[in-house]
């Protein structure tokens, strides 16, 4: 029902003792940059956690695969998050990982130069995927509408081969993929019509679980949460080592993981509660929240718009906040 591998990133010889076997859906992103550094140095051991990734290629899968009991936890974006409480799945945030500022992107032919003129193009990108909402933001933001482009189904895996071959002279991706677009025949053919950079806050990725599994067994949550903040300690105390086991992951040099670092922010513990807040500035989700509903709303994905309330549970990083040390 979907693809998936684990990754294969050397574990530190303590994690073997770890006591509760945790799977971890993800998919291949420099934003999760901790969760493989956590996994390399196996920091989640000391939490009596053994957690595997499962990277998953179509994200649009991952909220189905968490509701269904294939993985304990996943990574989603927030507006996945809505779409699946939209459905009756509790599913609750506990933690944002990152925000991106530049990794998600609209690139197009370099004679399209603003975001009306792909008005009648054909627009390459995943359905219900980030690329998606960023696609739908921006088309409403500019009074354009699905109708008023083409869309060619992919995956953002698949974005750059489509407008290198010539089927699409817009695509909306992620990186690395964005990347490799910009680079199409010497830099020449294609840029960056407009980023997340301009709309930060809108695309948060998140720690998601169900809220059964809070109910059930909240160590897990709270060690999930302890692991990833020890794992984004390591990457600003040691950049160079972490660049490394970053580069395995994603399989790419260490110089394109600080090339591509440059695209997201992934916030310090002290500062993720900043997602909860009760506030109508982003990146809070009542700020970005009644956005992504309204967009999710006309695209027919969802019928209304879920409590903002129900959509996360910030109780696990503010107590961590209290009591850093466990």
């Amino acid at each position: 029902m979907f693809a998936l591998a684990l990754v294969t990133l050397p574990v530190a010889p303590r994690a073997v003792a770890a006591n509760t076997k945790v799977t971890l859906g993800a998919v291949t992103w420099i934003g999760y940059g901790p969760l493989y550094c956590a996994v390399a140095n196996g920091y989640w051991a000391k939490y009596g956690l053994d957690v595997k990734l499962v990277i998953f290629s179509d994200n649009g899968v991952m909220p189905g695969a968490l509701q269904g009991g294939e993985v304990d936890a996943i990574t989603l974006t927030y507006d996945q998050v809505i779409g699946s409480d939209a459905k009756g799945w509790p599913l609750k945030v506990v933690m944002p990982i990152d925000y991106s500022a530049g990794g998600d992107a609209i690139l197009a032919a370099t004679s399209i130069t603003d975001i009306k003129g792909i008005k009648g193009h054909k627009v390459a990108f995943a359905p219900l995927s980030p690329s998606d909402f960023l696609l739908g933001y921006e088309l409403e933001k500019n009074g354009l509408q699905q109708n008023d482009i083409i869309a060619v189904d992919t995956t953002p895996e698949g974005v750059p081969g489509i407008m290198a071959g010539g089927s699409a002279d817009v695509g909306v991706t992620y990186e690395p993929s964005v990347s490799v677009i910009q680079k199409l025949d010497g830099g020449k053919r294609f840029h960056v019509l407009l980023s997340s950079r301009e709309a930060k806050g809108m695309i948060v990725d998140t720690l998601v679980v169900k809220g059964t599994t809070i109910a059930k067994n909240p160590k897990l949550v709270d060690g999930l949460i302890r692991g990833y903040v020890d794992g984004l300690e390591f990457m600003r105390k040691d950049p160079d080592k972490a660049g490394a086991i970053i580069g395995k992951a994603l399989d790419i040099s260490p110089e394109e993981v600080r090339a591509q670092l440059q695209g997201i922010e992934n916030p310090p513990l002290a500062q993720m509660t900043d997602v909860f807040a009760q506030s109508d500035s982003l990146p809070s989700f009542f700020a970005s929240g009644p956005i992504i509903g309204n967009i999710l709303k006309k695209q027919g994905q969802i019928d209304a718009l879920p409590s903002i309330d129900a959509t996360f549970d910030a109780s696990f990083v503010k107590s961590i906040q209290a009591n850093p040390g466990g």
